[in-house]
């Protein structure tokens, strides 16, 4: 390739790059807010710009007793099937399924136990069968759990609009969340944490309280049916509700909610079904119109309306909410349930002024060290070392541009990787020069020297820099939050600096050749 093929095509590289790195240099506010400035940029991690940190963990005896229930719902399951009496079976709070009968009735379930349950561990004493889960089962269920988990908080995080989040796990039933930017932790920390079940259930009978609503129940509350309430802002009763315990309809038949305002500019929540969860409301609510049918959320009674017409797959949901309880309630319903408590562990908030100090450190730390990079070059290699030195003001430019265009995300463990990535290419541009020294000691003319040099140093610098990279994409690939900020910045560093100590350097050197081998001193 001709010399001012190069330059048209390095130029317009570095032209390009120069623009697109721009907008890292505005906040993410001001490229949002301008615009004159695109909508790109580095995003800053937890540890730069501030914001939240959760350790949360898995509520394991919750996820056990929720498997032993499973479990018991299946075994009387098959049991009815094969036509087989069914003994008396409880879940213990210990965590382990009790079942006590007669001596065919225990023979029966221990062979079942034998054939259908692998997860199972059987015990038997005094005619008594022990059910509880094997150890593996145990940690296979804490692993799903922590899988399931993620997913729903991923979806209520980014309802919440935070850019760049960490959601890993952590150890063994743990989850890191960590949400950089302004974010109102008590909020956010209500909305990750809870479960936000929503049930709809028939009204079967109402009173002003529990009392009143059962002496209306003369043999007490029926089987499979339980007492809910509606409650005032100050938490007292409002009204006591007869509904079946088994819900008509869940959350998890939901396609889509979200926050709106009534006529009466109130805050509710509007949300759609998907087909099934349509054609049930739509069956039941012809066949039961002028009663009544209660949302719950989380055990509460949020309304309780009269079914005035026919309704399909769209409804509503309006009660005593602010703005914010609608918009919250609303992201959490459209993320899902989450199939498990979580237990927040530690707890902890990074303010903008940590974030702050940690940005100048770090700057103060580049520009230490490209000073004394700069000034080494310059010193040792003089002419060539001043091309080394554009040529790293270049490197840097494609960096930032390459980290914007990707939105990746700056800690400060990165803030050390481009530290390093300076270092690396100015190592790459010194075993360059070395070479070419050599060459010119054996006797070689200039262009010879830069020709010979060039070729013999390629491999070494790819050699050098393929295996840091290959380090850097098992670290991003096995490692969490910080080590995957180090392990993003010092991949994009290595790609930039062998293109332009093998591009951008070779490009200059010819270019002050032209002008004669001796404008050239290394």
């Amino acid at each position: 390739m001709s010399l001012r093929a190069r330059i048209i095509w390095v130029g317009v590289i570095v032209v390009l790059s120069a623009v697109l790195a721009v907008p890292n240099f505005y906040s993410p506010e001001e490229r949002r807010a301008s615009p004159w400035i695109a909508d790109n940029g580095i995003n800053l991690g937890l540890d730069l710009q501030g914001g939240v940190h959760w350790l949360l963990r898995i509520d394991t005896g919750t996820a056990v007793r929720q498997e032993l229930e499973r479990t018991e719902s299946v075994l009387r399951d098959i049991l009815e099937e094969r036509g087989t009496a069914v003994p008396e079976i409880e879940v213990l709070e210990t965590g382990v399924i009790k079942i006590e009968g007669s001596p065919d009735e225990i023979r029966v379930v221990r062979g079942l136990v034998g054939e259908e349950f692998d997860s199972l561990e059987l015990a038997e004493e005094n005619g008594v069968l022990s059910l509880r889960l094997t150890e593996t089962w145990n940690r296979e269920i804490v692993r799903r759990g922590v899988r399931q988990a993620q997913e729903v908080l991923r979806k209520r995080i980014d309802g919440l609009g935070v850019t760049e989040p960490v959601i890993a796990p952590q150890g063994e039933g743990r989850i890191l969340v960590q949400l950089p930017g302004e974010v109102d932790p008590e909020a956010a920390g209500s909305l990750l944490k809870k479960t936000t079940f929503l049930e709809f259930k028939h009204v079967l009978n109402a009173a002003p309280n529990e009392e009143l609503l059962s002496a209306k129940l003369a043999e007490g509350v029926p089987e499979h049916q339980e007492i809910v309430f509606v409650r005032n802002e100050d938490d007292s009763v409002a009204e006591a509700l007869l509904v079946p315990e088994r819900p008509l309809l869940t959350g998890a038949m939901l396609e889509d909610a979200s926050m709106s305002f009534d006529r009466r500019n109130r805050a509710i929540v509007l949300f759609t079904w998907n087909s099934q969860g349509a054609r049930i409301f739509r069956e039941f609510s012809g066949a039961h119109i002028g009663e009544r049918m209660a949302a719950i959320v989380d055990g509460d009674v949020v309304t309780a309306p009269v079914i005035q017409d026919r309704i399909g797959r769209r409804g509503q949901i309006s009660g005593q909410f602010t703005e914010q309880e609608a918009a919250n309630l609303a992201v959490a319903l459209r993320s899902g349930a989450l199939p498990i408590p979580l237990v927040v562990e530690e707890e902890r908030t990074v303010g903008p002024a940590l974030g702050a100090d940690s940005i100048r450190r770090g700057v103060r730390s580049i520009l230490i060290g490209g000073a004394l990079a700069i000034l080494f070059m310059l010193v040792y290699y003089r002419t060539s070392g001043l091309l080394a030195d554009l040529t790293l003001g270049i490197n840097l430019v494609i960096i930032f541009a390459i980290m914007g265009l990707a939105g990746a995300t700056l800690t400060l463990p990165g803030l050390a990787g481009l530290v390093l990535t300076i270092g690396m290419a100015v190592d790459a541009n010194v075993i360059i020069f070395e070479r070419i020294r050599e060459e010119l000691r054996s006797g070689k003319r200039t262009r010879n020297a830069v020709e010979v040099g060039f070729r013999r140093s390629t491999l070494t610098i790819l050699d050098a820099n393929i295996t840091t990279l290959i380090t850097a994409l098992v670290l991003f690939r096995f490692g969490t939050g910080p080590i995957q900020g180090f392990a993003v910045t010092l991949s994009i560093g290595i790609l930039s600096s062998v293109f332009c100590a093998l591009i951008v350097t070779r490009l200059f050197i010819d270019l002050v050749l032209s002008r004669g081998p001796q404008a050239l001193r290394i």
